[in-house]
């Protein structure tokens, strides 16, 4: 391929198309969850993504974790790109639950402040909580806890409140 002739592999717009995409006639169905739902659905999970700007970019990380003294907490190693957050850190965590087929599922996002959990009492007991034990190997002996300053969500797809906040399912 020429450099001078016109490429089919550009990135962004093509000029000759319509200046937007066709429109979906679908409605946006969600609703809101109230903080005690949203709660309870972050305490029916135990998988969610932990997202932060780092000192080479913006990052995100699934990561198993529990909810233990008001605190989401999880485990990593002292050597990974999550040991930096073993300093206090302003973060952001999502949890989900996603029906691809039926379109529908509901979603939540807990913003706060992470650092490395330092109260020898919580660090004994964190060993022992389900749910805290990482699915990745290797030497993970280092637990950071989020401390939730804003906890949103909503679910979609239709107007019905998810099940597990519905019945408070842990």
């Amino acid at each position: 391929m020429s450099m001078t002739s016109p490429s089919s592999h550009r990135v962004g717009r093509d000029r000759t198309s319509a200046p937007h995409p066709p429109r979906s006639n679908r409605r946006i169905n969600y609703v809101d969850l109230t903080p005690t739902e949203c709660q309870t659905l972050l305490e029916s999970r135990d998988v969610g993504r932990i997202g932060w700007s780092a000192g080479h970019g913006p990052q995100i990380f699934p990561v198993s974790y529990a909810c233990v003294a008001d605190l989401i907490v999880f485990r990593t190693s002292p050597f990974g790109v999550l040991s930096e957050l073993v300093r206090p850190t302003q973060v952001v965590f999502e949890v989900d639950e996603l029906d691809a087929t039926r379109h529908t599922g509901w979603s939540l996002i807990a913003r706060g402040r992470c650092q490395a959990v330092a109260s020898p009492a919580l660090l004994t007991h964190l060993w022992t909580v389900k749910g805290a034990e990482p699915w990745a190997g290797g030497v993970r002996n280092v637990f950071i806890g989020i401390t939730v300053e804003r906890l949103t969500g909503r679910s979609f797809g239709s107007q019905r409140v998810p099940a597990a906040a519905r019945r408070g399912v842990h």
